[in-house]
């Protein structure tokens, strides 16, 4: 029997299994929806002011925080995008994995503890501590916004594939209602739950995230006797590449263009955590900077295991099923992981059923808590910082800010769905990949400047966050990722002049280049006294909320 006969007869057994065993499927995916929402509700009757709303009360243990984190950051990027683009490019793939760990450094190291220290409930309470009010914290608000909307895209994009898979879901109008269905779910996650309903779901999320990627990491090691080099073997025999596939090189090495392209990703990886607005938001929920220290120590253990499985589950997905078969359910891989449960469940078996309908139902999960958490740094920045403080010029109520954070969420919750229909078929670990590029350009420079720079002014943070924004979108929009490329966002046309799919090496530097440039030309004279009230409360928690 021929490799191509043999994964059409696995394709069609597997389909027709699916078909039988589809109301199972379909009710336990139901359950954990459900208990999800039973966990939103809940916690949702416990949120009664603005500090419930933005930063759950700041009531969560370092630990409880460090678990919560990890399921936001521990995304669909992570378990489907990063499990596909190692099942497909092997050595390549796993790039994501090594880039999106050791970014935890840098937000251990230079943001968590001065973050919680000097802010309230979002990046904008740090920006402005010592620069002018309303230009800084719409610059913050309109940065913060446009990063969730990136990152929601990967989301909405994991969330369609999935849900098809198990439903049997092919047309692309299904598809698009799938993502409306998904951000109709994260607009009420976020506007009953808040940050208390949004961190529970994420900490449970995360145990099960862990449970199903070591439950499926032995199931896989079982299969070659817990032999990681006969699962590499395998894996790169049948990949087609041969040794390539485990050698550095065969996405990223194969012209000048695309080892830049690797450089770029390298760059936004490791650099855009400490930007990403929901992750920051995650430091306000614990009640000390030590809390927030220790949770990001929870969090890198915890993301750290998780990364060393996905080895086992992308070289696990190019050794047992092939990449013929993973990108026929889903050319940019995203599908390779629930393949592989239901493959080590038994293909064609209530077992392999049951695999794919959990590992499936956990992977949602995934997803909608880290939308949750998205669309509530994006809700919260507008309410707090635009809102609150530019629109109302600080003389809105606790009540009229919630009110406003809800409405905002219904407004990104619609956006995102447009945008997500759209990016329903990029890899999700590629398209994250640009979040941390926006977030990294945009944030970072203004981030650190205003923390550990004397001589940064207003000007400069505007020309760091409207520059780096602008410059990374921009490129972003004129990339092989938006057109020009059978994989790209909109295949038909080509307007892309600019080669690169990230844009991290220009974008990144630019941002910090013209954050110094605004503030050395300025004529506005820096508060230093302001300064020193904010290194001391960011180093030593004076003050703090």
């Amino acid at each position: 029997m021929s490799a191509a006969y043999a994964s059409q007869a696995v394709s069609q057994l597997a389909a027709s299994s699916t078909t039988e065993h589809r109301p199972l499927i379909i009710t336990l995916f139901a359950i954990f929806v459900a208990a999800t929402l039973a966990i939103t509700v809940w916690a949702g009757r416990q949120t009664k002011s603005a500090s419930d709303f933005y930063a759950g009360g700041r009531q969560f243990t370092a630990f409880q925080n460090g678990l919560a984190v990890s399921g936001d950051y521990m995304s669909a990027a992570s378990f489907l995008g990063i499990a596909g683009a190692i099942a497909l490019f092997g050595y390549d793939g796993f790039l994501y994995s090594i880039g999106f760990l050791v970014a935890w450094l840098v937000a251990l190291l230079l943001v968590a503890e001065p973050l919680r220290n000097s802010g309230r409930y979002t990046m904008g309470d740090v920006l402005a501590y010592r620069m002018r009010q309303r230009p800084v914290r719409t610059a913050a608000g309109v940065s913060t916004i446009v990063v969730s909307i990136f990152y929601l895209l990967a989301q909405m994009a994991g969330a369609g594939v999935l849900v098809s898979l198990l439903l049997g879901i092919t047309s692309d109008a299904g598809k698009i209602l799938i993502v409306a269905l998904v951000g109709v779910l994260m607009i009420v996650y976020v506007t009953i739950g808040g940050m208390k309903g949004t961190t529970w779901v994420q900490m449970v999320k995360a145990v099960l995230l862990i449970a199903g990627a070591l439950l499926m990491t032995l199931m896989v090691l079982w299969k070659f006797d817990f032999n990681v080099s006969d699962l590499l073997g395998t894996a790169a025999e049948k990949s087609g590449h041969g040794a390539a596939f485990l050698e550095p090189g065969l996405k990223y090495g194969a012209t000048d263009v695309s080892k830049l392209d690797f450089i770029s990703l390298g760059i936004a990886l490791v650099l855009g955590t400490a930007g990403l607005p929901h992750i920051l938001i995650r430091f306000y929920t614990v009640p000390t900077a030590k809390a927030a220290r220790k949770s990001v120590n929870w969090a890198i253990g915890i993301i750290g295991a998780f990364y060393l499985m996905t080895i086992a589950l992308g070289f696990g997905a190019a050794a047992l099923i092939g990449p013929e078969e993973i990108t026929a359910k889903n050319p940019a891989g995203n599908a390779a992981a629930p393949q592989l449960a239901e493959y080590l469940g038994g293909v064609g078996t209530t077992g392999g059923a049951i695999m794919l309908a959990v590992i499936s139902a956990v992977a949602f999960a995934t997803i909608l808590a880290v939308v949750a958490g998205l669309t509530l740094a994006s809700s919260s920045s507008f309410a707090h910082d635009i809102y609150a403080n530019v629109i109302r010029k600080g003389n809105a109520t606790e009540k009229e800010e919630m009110k406003a954070a809800r409405w905002a969420t219904v407004a990104i919750g619609v956006v995102s769905i447009a945008l997500g229909a759209m990016a329903r078929d990029l890899n999700v670990a590629g398209l994250v990949a640009l979040a941390f590029a926006v977030a990294a350009s945009a944030n970072l420079p203004t981030i650190l400047y205003s923390l550990f720079w004397k001589r940064f002014t207003t000007q400069g943070a505007l020309w760091s966050i409207y520059g780096g924004l602008a410059s990374s979108v921009v490129l972003v929009l004129f990339s092989p990722v938006v057109s020009g490329k059978a994989s790209s966002m909109f295949p038909d046309v080509d307007f892309a002049w600019f080669p690169l799919e990230n844009p991290g090496l220009i974008s990144i530097p630019l941002g910090f280049l013209l954050g110094w440039i605004g503030s050395v030309i300025s004529k506005e004279e820096p508060d230093k006294g302001k300064y020193a009230e904010l290194e001391v409360k960011s180093l030593t928690g004076t003050g703090a909320h």
